[in-house]
């Protein structure tokens, strides 16, 4: 199965060039399914129902997210009826919503996704790893999903590099999010896991994370309070392309995608 993951999308910038390139890039890489991060997809900050549609109209088939997926009170209208849109799973237990999502590629094989939240330098929540452990055991076998997809949205390099060694032969690809800086640090483990660090962040290019740099400028140089807002400009899609195989679950290739809009 070839999968193709999009790196957290920012705002107006990142849902154009996907308008733009996602299908180029789905007939380049002979793409059977693809996932993307738009926790940040509303102006920067969490997921509407009108934009959600147009992600999937683009050519989206699974929407994860992470810190921000209730920034839009929009979310919570849809969310418990949306199959294709997964949120942490080491949460509140009071959060709605799904936190594992499966697309069925038919002789292709089963890819179960599921999303979770790093505990190093973000909100409370519960064990990324523990959560990992029972999202496998209640849905891996009863699914028939021989690949899986970790969406994990964390702070910390080390954390999320420690997740890929502790789901090494157990899933098919952890892939870092949240930080919307690439890693050039893509490879499969030992036991066949593909993993990297960080994905990057599909939005304006000349930006501070996607966000506009001199509100960023201030906030950070002058210490002075200032309403993040997205960048303007050219944008830019960072992502990861995988190749998985679908009897041994195994990643085959992982590659970093990196594309400028000119």
């Amino acid at each position: 199965m070839n999968v193709l993951f999009i790196g957290d999308i920012v705002g107006q910038p990142g849902r154009q060039i996907l308008k733009d390139k996602l299908g180029d890039l789905r007939r380049q890489y002979d793409v059977d399914v693809c996932i993307a991060n738009a926790e940040n997809a509303a102006a920067g900050f969490g997921l509407t129902n009108p934009i959600a549609r147009d992600l999937f109209a683009f050519g989206v088939d699974i929407i994860t997210m992470g810190n921000h997926t209730f920034s839009r009170a929009d979310l919570f209208r849809f969310i418990e009826s949306e199959k294709r849109i997964v949120r942490p799973a080491n949460v509140s237990a009071s959060w709605p919503g799904f936190d594992y999502s499966l697309y069925d590629g038919g002789d292709k094989g089963k890819l179960l996704v599921f999303n979770l939240l790093g505990r190093v330098g973000m909100d409370p929540c519960d064990s990324p790893y523990i959560a990992a452990d029972r999202l496998l055991a209640a849905h891996k076998l009863k699914l028939d999903a021989h690949m899986v997809l970790v969406d994990f949205h964390a702070e910390a390099t080390s954390e999320k590099q420690a997740m890929g060694y502790y789901l090494d032969g157990r899933v098919s690809l952890v892939i870092g999010t949240h930080t919307h800086v690439q890693t050039a640090d893509e490879k499969i483990l030992e036991r066949g896991t593909g993993h990297i660090t960080d994905a990057g962040m599909t939005g304006a290019a000349y930006s501070v994370l996607g966000m506009d740099v001199e509100v960023s400028l201030r906030r950070l140089v002058d210490q002075l309070p200032a309403v993040y807002v997205p960048a303007d400009g050219k944008a830019m899609i960072n992502g990861v392309f995988a190749s998985l195989d679908p009897k041994s679950g195994r990643c085959v290739t992982i590659e970093r995608i990196q594309l400028y809009e000119t």
